[in-house]
């Protein structure tokens, strides 16, 4: 009976390790504008992680100091822990199936369109209210002035590797044909029929593209690709957890079957 204890109380020691990833895979999510911008994804994940951390530390307890109470709790708990996790994998996984950009001719970056991604992911930015605070948190930020340091030459910019936010948010879309002055500053549009958002961009550094539908569609790709990241670290955690749940059922039904055999030779002697 000790020792399958002591296997539960080392084996819920493990799910306690696996619930770091997961917190700081939120606490990454944090860290980056866009996100910060938007939060959706972030604060889920955080919580679950200490949710999971909560329930091994219980199952911990109950497995050194042999609390049955607390196995129990840990054995239930765990499985809704797993299941929210597998849940939460599968949301994200189907929520960024979609939107890869587009290629331009003579343009290392790409463009983003918004009907390219997932109906609930559109949702988040379709609508003026929700996007009036997203908008002011990214024109709050740098990402845009830090492209005048950087690119000085018309053809630097256009072999520049931009990030899909700014591509979407800090110059013209490309079929507008707008002629380049500096990264944020472009004259002379050839084509404004092209596209609604030719008409909608700005050299008012505090406008720029923010009003567009490619900046939208930008800050969705910049959260695609950051999400699918973290849901990465989410399934190898959710495989790695879903082991060590199924040896903590083994060593305590291991736990059990000892203890019944314990109590059956005292009463036989």
């Amino acid at each position: 009976m000790a020792l399958s204890n002591n296997v539960i109380g080392a084996i819920n020691f493990v799910a306690m390790l696996l619930s770091i990833p997961i917190i700081g895979a939120g606490i990454w999510l944090t860290t980056e504008a866009d996100n910060s911008c938007m939060k959706i994804l972030q604060w889920p994940v955080i919580i679950l992680g200490i949710l999971i951390f909560v329930v091994a530390l219980a199952g911990f307890v109950g497995g050194f100091w042999r609390v049955a109470p607390l196995l129990i709790f840990y054995l239930v708990a765990m499985l809704i822990m797993i299941i929210l996790l597998a849940a939460l994998v599968v949301c994200v996984y189907m929520v960024t199936l979609r939107g890869s950009g587009h290629l331009e001719p003579s343009r290392a970056y790409l463009e983003y369109h918004l009907d390219d991604f997932s109906g609930w992911l559109k949702r988040r930015v379709e609508s003026s209210y929700k996007w009036d605070g997203i908008r002011n948190c990214l024109s709050s930020t740098d990402m845009c002035a830090e492209l005048n340091q950087s690119y000085r030459m018309a053809q630097d910019f256009f072999n520049a590797h931009l990030t899909p936010v700014q591509s979407g948010c800090c110059k013209p879309p490309t079929e507008c044909g707008y002629t380049f002055i500096n990264p944020t500053y472009w004259i002379s549009p050839i084509n404004t029929a092209a596209d609604l958002d030719c008409l909608a961009w700005s050299n008012d550094q505090n406008q720029l593209c923010y009003e567009c539908s490619s900046c939208k569609a930008g800050l969705l790709a910049n959260l695609r690709k950051e999400w699918r990241r973290v849901d990465v670290v989410l399934v190898i955690t959710l495989v790695a957890l879903i082991g060590v749940y199924l040896i903590g059922c083994c060593a305590f039904r291991n736990a059990k079957t000892e203890d019944l055999f314990s109590r059956y030779k005292q009463g036989y002697t």
